[in-house]
């Protein structure tokens, strides 16, 4: 009779023992295995003078209280102490520490200072690329990038640039790399919520048609950018010679005084106080006419 189901011999995965077991058409069956913890060794827990005694490198007032004793594997003990030296505060001294099977000799391994879980430390090391930021490049300085860059694509590539597509030398036969959809996107958007956006402090005190799009002095830029992003032209402007969004602003609006002709001042009537006023009696010199006189006719005589 034929059989139904063909069986499988082999090492089980996840077993440390080189013996094989029959399966099924399970193939491999993965079994858990558990590591004994280690078990404090009471002989080398009870040796905290040997431990104390083994820090001779700084002075024995630098050593605090005993902290605690750790198992670290069959008669294996490691004894933290606190360490009372000047800057270094939260560390701990740490004495490993260990015996020979039926001996109650114990011997030192090692003796360490290591950090506790409230100790000040030096932040963690991050590689150069990563530490620099905007503006860090000086006058000398070279930045290699990175060969596989997202922010760059093969010149030779087609883009989805129509501003790329469209001159043949773009494509391997100018720049070797051109930047990618990933880098225009970062780029975007890095202008728009910096100093070149609409929330820009001098833009936020514009007036709301001062903005960028408008401006005579606005030079769009190319490619899939244009529509969003310019350089300012205007020599009096702050963002002179800088990329700006077409919804960013400034008082340096080239169309800022359009449309606001100059108001005519009211003037108010004039007021006279007759109470201020003096009367002053006028006495006639020799010559003059009386008013009851004809007046006489101008010219010489």
């Amino acid at each position: 009779m034929r059989a139904l189901s063909r069986s499988v011999t082999g090492r089980i995965r996840g077993s440390r023992c080189g013996t094989s077991a029959t399966v099924g058409d399970n193939e491999y069956v993965t079994t858990r295995t558990s590591t004994r913890a280690a078990r404090l060794d009471q002989v080398c827990a009870d040796a905290i003078g040997v431990a104390r005694g083994a820090i001779t490198d700084v002075d024995p007032a630098d050593i605090g209280e005993h902290l605690e004793a750790i198992a670290e594997g069959d008669r294996l003990v490691t004894h933290l102490f606190e360490s009372h030296l000047a800057g270094y505060r939260g560390w701990r001294w740490a004495v490993t520490v260990t015996r020979v099977p039926r001996s109650r000799h114990v011997t030192v391994c090692e003796t360490v200072l290591l950090p506790g879980p409230d100790a000040l430390l030096a932040p963690g090391w991050v590689p150069w690329n990563e530490r620099l930021q905007p503006g860090d490049l000086g006058v000398g300085d070279l930045m290699p990038t990175a060969p596989d860059d997202d922010r760059l694509t093969q010149g030779y590539v087609l883009s989805d640039d129509p501003a790329v597509e469209e001159v043949s030398w773009e494509l391997g036969l100018g720049r070797s790399r051109v930047m990618s959809r990933e880098g225009r996107i970062d780029v975007a958007q890095r202008w728009y919520d910096g100093e070149a956006g609409p929330e820009a402090p001098i833009s936020v005190a514009a007036p709301r048609n001062a903005r960028c799009g408008t401006c005579g002095f606005y030079l769009p830029l190319a490619g899939s950018l244009r529509s969003m992003f310019g350089v300012c032209g205007n020599l009096y402007a702050p963002d002179d010679g800088r990329a700006v969004s077409s919804d960013h602003g400034c008082g340096a609006h080239s169309e800022a005084l359009l449309g606001s002709a100059e108001q005519p001042v009211e003037e108010l009537p004039t007021v006279f106080d007759d109470s201020e006023v003096e009367s002053v009696a006028v006495s006639r010199g020799h010559g003059s006419v009386e008013e009851s006189e004809p007046a006489e006719d101008y010219g010489h005589s």
